[in-house]
């Protein structure tokens, strides 16, 4: 509402095809978070001008395996019920491509060494 232009909100949301009681919703939110499947960031031009990154990082690292989020989720199951072998490859290839996504958003939110702030448009 602050910033005088396009403003988007990308959300995690569960839904009855996930496969869970959605009285659960909330925690799986967080599982979604806290394995780094939906990580927090916010994106602000604004803030190139001040020197900072425009991208902050509102999550910390994962701090649990993605299969805690997966577990829960009916559209995984089916999968490792139907191949189990490539379900658990899919799954390691996601934990780390959770990694490196992690890891890429932390150096974009982290200032750079001796950065300035871009030359001002007329």
């Amino acid at each position: 509402e602050a910033y005088p232009g396009t403003s988007l909100v990308i959300a995690y949301s569960h839904c009855i095809a996930h496969g869970y009681n959605l009285a659960r919703g909330l925690d799986q939110q967080k599982l979604a978070v806290d394995t780094g499947y939906w990580p927090l960031f916010r994106h602000d031009p604004r803030r190139v001008e001040k020197d900072e990154p425009a991208l902050t990082l509102d999550s910390a690292a994962p701090k649990l395996a993605l299969e805690k989020f997966t577990a829960g989720e009916t559209r995984f199951g089916i999968l490792a019920a139907m191949a189990p072998r490539r379900a658990e490859e899919l799954a390691a290839q996601g934990q780390a491509a959770l990694k490196t996504r992690y890891e890429l958003y932390k150096h974009l939110a982290t200032p750079a060494a001796g950065s300035t702030p871009p030359p001002a448009t007329i």
